[in-house]
């Protein structure tokens, strides 16, 4: 008999539970055959938890060594888990299939364009291409206030190609290099890196993942990005003008080194040039998605590498004579070292970590979707708020949280909107993470490169003259663009 009430005990409680996870407006939705309203009931709430836990465990990463696309991923699973349960309860599982369908198909186009460019920049650094252009800046003796600007600028310029991670990256070792043991410039010369690459991010489709997601939307075109540029250039000039203010114009004591190219370095970057323009036609020309593109340049750059591994002997031989005539043993020692080209093994470089974060950020701010989250957030948003003061909004969040599921859930409301505010959230989500270091891949990166000397406090002490750029960038958009608002 205690047995017997013990099973009817948890079936009154199973059936409790349904009631609290299915609200009548739940109900109601099922009638009128629409997504189920879940934004009142327990799943909805126990969905908004688990996602809300799983991100401040990406936001401790620094501190738990957890890579962050572990909860994200984690969550995803138990967030559709909960909407496949309730979905399924009321004879409606094809609906939570087709838009997970949906959600996966978006987050695959971007993973394998991602994966593409991931793997050109990795091909580029293993051809020792980035080697040597740090190496020609150490060997033209510039002052520190110089190398402040110009790792600023080329911060700017190359990561409207390259992604800002990894052009932080980049200008970060060579402002390493020169400063020495100056911690103060190596500190704002970081800031300067951040809020330039960030900056230059914000006016190309490949320069930044959010970017990217507007651009494969179809919400603005390739060619108007473009009206950004005088924008995000102000919003990178500004502060480096004032913090260039406190770097002594004293020569760099860093000695000079010799880098040489590996065989194929320039042809790689022409193939890169040639797969973007492919992407951009793909999109622009033929209405197909821009990874068609970029999955066919990463076919050439495999049967480059096919081309490079049938010549290995051959373009080694050329190296050692090079080196020999230079008298460089260094040179020397690396031909012995050299091995054959492998675009499989750049393929294995990327930032796997990143790609998953990824694809548990898509997929949980999808989840909560369906349950009807954004659609609540955009009403109360852009339905309650002008849509600059919410654009503005949205560039200050990510400034906190990371911009990719920011900018997904902007997206996914799909707000109506003018280009110009199109345009105005991209700006603003992609230089608003330069508010704080932790508010973008490039920040975060750096602190991890410069650890102990660009820190969380050491640009919060700058972040009023970051955020003179940020509200300047916005007036110069309204005034230049004033006609797409």
């Amino acid at each position: 008999m205690k047995l017997k009430s013990m099973y009817q005990g948890l079936a009154a409680f199973g059936g409790s539970l349904l009631g609290l996870i299915v609200s009548p407006a739940v109900m109601a939705s099922e009638a009128a055959g629409e997504h189920l309203a879940l934004t009142h009931t327990f799943a909805g709430y126990l969905g908004v938890a688990i996602f809300v836990i799983a991100y401040a465990l990406v936001m401790s990463e620094e501190k738990l060594h957890l890579r962050k696309s572990k909860p994200v991923i984690i969550a995803a699973g138990i967030i559709w888990g909960i909407l496949g349960w309730v979905y399924t309860q009321h004879n409606m599982s094809e609906v939570a299939e087709a838009a997970f369908r949906s959600d996966l198909l978006e987050y695959a186009e971007l993973f394998l364009f991602l994966l593409a460019a991931m793997t050109y920049i990795n091909a580029m650094e293993e051809r020792k291409l980035f080697d040597a252009l740090r190496a020609w800046m150490v060997n033209k003796g510039f002052t520190l206030r110089q190398v402040f600007w110009i790792t600023g600028f080329l911060a700017f310029f190359i990561s409207p190609i390259a992604d800002n991670l990894t052009t932080a990256l980049l200008m970060c070792a060579v402002v390493m290099k020169m400063g020495a043991d100056n911690k103060k410039f190596i500190t704002v010369s970081c800031i300067n890196i951040v809020v330039g690459a960030n900056a230059g991010g914000a006016f190309s489709p490949f320069g930044d993942i959010t970017t990217l997601m507007v651009w494969q939307k179809g919400v603005v075109q390739f060619a108007q990005f473009f009206d950004l540029f005088i924008p995000s250039l102000v919003n990178f000039v500004l502060p480096a003008a004032i913090m260039s203010i406190f770097i002594s114009n004293s020569q760099s004591e860093a000695k000079a080194e010799v880098v040489h190219t590996k065989p194929g370095a320039k042809r790689i970057v022409v193939l890169f040039l040639l797969t973007i323009t492919m992407a951009v036609c793909a999109h622009s020309l033929l209405g197909l998605p821009p990874v068609l593109g970029m999955i066919t340049g990463l076919g050439l750059l495999q049967l480059f590498g096919f081309v490079l591994r049938k010549d290995f002997d051959k373009n080694i031989s050329k190296l050692r004579k090079k080196a020999a005539e230079a008298k460089d043993e260094k040179a020397l020692q690396e031909c012995d070292q050299f091995v054959p080209f492998d675009v499989f093994s750049r393929i294995a470089m990327a930032e796997w970590d990143t790609l998953l974060f990824f694809y548990g950020v898509v997929m949980c701010v999808g989840g909560l979707g369906l349950m009807g989250y954004l659609a609540m957030v955009s009403e109360a948003m852009y339905g309650h708020w002008d849509a600059t003061y919410a654009n503005v909004a949205v560039g200050l969040l990510s400034s906190i949280v990371d911009n990719i599921p920011v900018m997904f859930a902007v997206l996914t409301m799909n707000p109506d909107m003018a280009v110009g505010q199109w345009l105005l959230v991209t700006l603003t989500a992609g230089v608003g993470g330069s508010l704080l270091s932790i508010g973008s891949a490039a920040g975060v990166a750096l602190m991890g490169q410069a650890r102990g000397i660009y820190t969380f406090g050491a640009h919060l002490k700058w972040t009023p003259v970051v955020a003179l750029g940020y509200i300047a960038s916005i007036l110069v958009h309204y005034f230049l663009n004033n006609s797409l608002f």
